[in-house]
């Protein structure tokens, strides 16, 4: 009888199609990428016979755990085994390849985490192997498993059977208990690099006989985050959607990526200040619909190659990245310092912990934006203290003042050294710029040479050596004595460029000194040195000009060795005069401030 729908051929269907994961799944030790310490070490032990009866692999997902734990067991188990070369027609070993052998066993921990599927697996343990040489139990995820199902496991796991073996593999190791941990063997698996991924994705490519550009393999591998997995699975994904040829514009359009012309086009929109082009970039890469938590994490990627960059002095070795970005990190290395990438670091790495929460992602990241412009522009807090202290030493060479600007801004310094200067003449024993003063230890009790020490100190450095005074100078090592309960002080003047400061004033003035020690040391009684004050106050020196020499009394007379201290305003301050002053001006103008409050 005739069939009407015999004649009709049949589409022929591929049943055995496997996808790009699992048809180049490592199947030996030396096809394993990226792992090497640990692939090295397990051969290692199996040639030496050092095999342990547990192991946990650890590390990120697509990274190896589950494959190297099969390889493992293969090696255990190889007709000639155990052996790390073992042979690929080999019966066990196929059996474990594809999933038959009896005695190698892989539990998912997920969904048997229960404490009956552990005790099952404790007595069915000490039974031996059916056909292979060891039982070997492989549980995924072994974090999952429950308290009870742990303390179930433990016995076993201390004292098992000499044909038993078990391999855990773990996303979160933290998650394990601590007596599991003890009784292992562990291995964590790293990221894998972008350049591995690529050679891998490239191989690959080559056998499913596919043309894929380079930039798109990269994109491909920066996708992934160091899993491989992940990155064949994406490759996978491309070749159906794609057909024989992939283009990085299909992998940016299909996983809303960002080109590194683009990350790197932004990045040095912020570097120079150029906020409206940065928001423009942003805009259009949004509206190309691109996902800004990845476009977040790209431009923390490069700002942190870039620091890396700065540091290593141009060692790309640090770097996983390509010749594209070397050279635009070597332009924008010109741009912005390591101190100036890690401030927008900071901005970019807030901003990614907030996008988490947040309601408007985009306006989000345009905030971030203008504040990493901020801050490529920012000044460091050293760096301030440094203008400070070049102002301060600017101050009696400043430009003459305005016709209403008051005029004792160039009797500020000499202030402080005209009592120290007449006494240095009226003393027998030369001068501290005579070679004199250095061939013998200065005493302590020197107010003189400390005034001229801390003088070449910025207004706020000089504030910590307020109760400060100056112990000896003798074999050059210049000391400074902190007194009890200034312990504070002490911890905030030791600082490097300060004591750098001090050591070369010292050699300004003939002494040779190799070293400046701060240590705590109470004052003499007959210390008198002034207490340097954080910055001049320009009433102050007019009150004190303007007062005649015939107002003092006998008791205001200055002792020998009791220089005056400056007398401060006693009436308000009058803010104009402050504001005309020529060294507050010039510090207004190169920190961009204004005037809040002035006290006395």
């Amino acid at each position: 009888m005739f069939n009407p729908q015999s004649s009709i051929p049949q589409p022929s269907i591929e049943v055995s199609y496997q996808v790009i994961a699992r048809k180049y799944r490592p199947q030996r030790f030396s096809e394993v990428v990226g792992q090497e310490h640990v692939t090295q070490t397990l051969g290692n032990a199996i040639a030496s016979g050092r095999i342990a009866h547990a192991y946990l692999f650890s590390g990120p997902r697509g990274t190896g755990k589950t494959t190297i734990a099969r390889i493992f067991a293969k090696c255990l188990n190889a007709t000639d085994g155990p052996t790390v070369d073992f042979k690929d027609d080999d019966e066990r070993c196929m059996e474990i390849t594809e999933g038959r052998a009896l005695d190698v066993l892989e539990i998912d921990g997920a969904s048997n985490n229960g404490v009956e599927q552990v005790r099952e697996l404790r007595d069915t343990a000490p039974y031996a192997p059916a056909s292979c040489r060891f039982k070997v139990y492989i549980i995924d995820e072994v974090h999952m498993l429950s308290t009870a199902a742990f303390n179930a496991l433990l016995k076993t796991l201390e004292e098992p059977p000499a044909h038993v073996k078990f391999i855990f593999a773990t996303t979160e190791p933290e998650k394990v208990l601590p007596t599991i941990l003890s009784r292992c063997q562990r291995f964590d698996l790293r990221r894998i690099s972008v350049a591995k991924i690529v050679e891998h994705l490239t191989h690959i490519a080559k056998q499913e006989k596919v043309t894929i550009e380079p930039g798109a393999l990269h994109a491909i591998a920066r996708g992934a985050d160091g899993g491989m997995r992940d990155a064949e699975s994406t490759l996978d994904q491309l070749i159906s959607f794609c057909g024989e040829k992939i283009t990085e514009g299909d992998v940016l359009s299909m996983f809303g990526l960002t080109s590194q012309t683009q990350i790197i086009s932004l990045a040095e929109a912020i570097l120079k200040g150029e906020a409206e082009a940065a928001l423009r970039e942003l805009s259009e890469l949004t509206s190309g619909g691109k996902e800004l938590r990845r476009l977040v994490s790209d431009l923390l990627n490069h700002f942190r190659n870039l620091m890396v960059f700065q540091v290593s002095k141009g060692d790309v070795a640090l770097l996983e990245i390509s010749e594209a970005e070397q050279s635009a990190l070597a332009a924008q290395a010109k741009l912005a310092d390591a101190s100036t990438a890690s401030r927008i670091l900071e901005v970019f790495a807030e901003c990614e912990f907030q996008l988490r929460s947040a309601a408007s992602r985009k306006i989000l990241v345009e905030v971030s934006i203008m504040k990493a412009i901020e801050a490529a522009s920012a000044m460091s807090l050293n760096d301030v203290l440094d203008h400070l202290q070049q102002l301060r030493a600017e101050g009696g060479t400043a430009p003459a003042a305005p016709a209403n600007s008051p005029a004792p801004k160039q009797a500020a310094k000499p202030k402080l050294e005209k009592p120290a200067v007449a006494k240095q003449e009226a003393a027998p024993t030369p001068s501290v710029e005579t070679p004199a003063v250095e061939a013998a230890p200065i005493p302590t009790g020197g107010p003189a040479l400390w005034a001229e020490l801390i003088g070449c100190l910025g207004p706020f450095v000089k504030g910590n050596f307020a109760e400060a005074h100056l112990d000896s100078v003798e074999s050059g090592v210049l000391s400074i004595g902190f007194p009890p309960g200034h312990e504070n002080a002490l911890e905030l003047a030791n600082n490097p460029k300060t004591l750098k400061a001090l050591k070369a004033k010292m050699a300004e003035l003939g002494q040779d000194v190799r070293e400046v020690r701060l240590i705590k040391a109470d004052t003499p009684a007959d210390w008198a040195a002034p207490a340097p004050a954080l910055a001049p106050t320009p009433t102050a020196e007019v009150r004190e000009e303007a007062a005649p020499q015939s107002s003092q009394t006998p008791d205001a007379e200055p002792k020998p060795n009791n220089p005056p201290k400056p007398k401060m305003a006693e009436g308000p301050v009058d803010l104009n005069e402050f504001k005309n002053d020529p060294l507050i001006k010039k510090a207004l103008e190169v920190f961009k401030g204004q005037i809040v409050d002035v006290r006395t």
